[in-house]
């Protein structure tokens, strides 16, 4: 089983559950900005994932400014609430297997998740090649 708890007008989003779809699976899709967190939800994946709130907060395209949540005296505890509040400040796509959870920022993050790889060559939506046409990484993180 596969989750993605996706925002389809993030980029980076939408090349992870491509990336998932394109290599065999029908993962769970969660659309967190509408159906919103649970601390217990929040929780658990940020420790799963070996996140805190602080490195979970997405701190561009979002009121994380605007709400003083960059301010490094602001507690992981405030940061959690405003998260519940504003399902938008946590950063994505986060994504779920049995191999593990973990923030898929970049995109290609997400293959050390799956048992099963997309045919390459493979390329981003922007053009930028993850999988060779052998089907090996082409460098970028991990």
């Amino acid at each position: 089983m596969v989750v993605i708890h996706h925002n389809p007008e993030c980029g980076t989003s939408r090349n992870v559950l491509k990336i998932i779809h394109d290599a065999g699976y029908e993962p769970v899709v969660v659309e967190y900005l509408q159906q919103g967190w649970t601390r217990p939800q929040l929780q658990a994946l940020f420790a799963a994932a070996g996140l805190t709130p602080r490195t979970a907060l997405r701190t561009t395209k979002s009121p994380a400014e605007a709400l003083g949540l960059l301010e490094e005296s602001v507690s992981d505890a405030v940061i959690l609430e405003a998260m519940l509040e504003y399902p938008v400040l946590v950063n994505r796509p986060i994504v779920a297997t049995p191999k593990g959870v973990r923030l898929c920022r970049p995109s290609e993050t997400v293959l050390s998740l799956l048992d099963d790889w997309p045919k390459g060559p493979y390329f981003k939506e922007d053009g930028e090649m993850i999988l060779d046409a052998n089907g090996h990484r082409t460098g970028g993180s991990e």
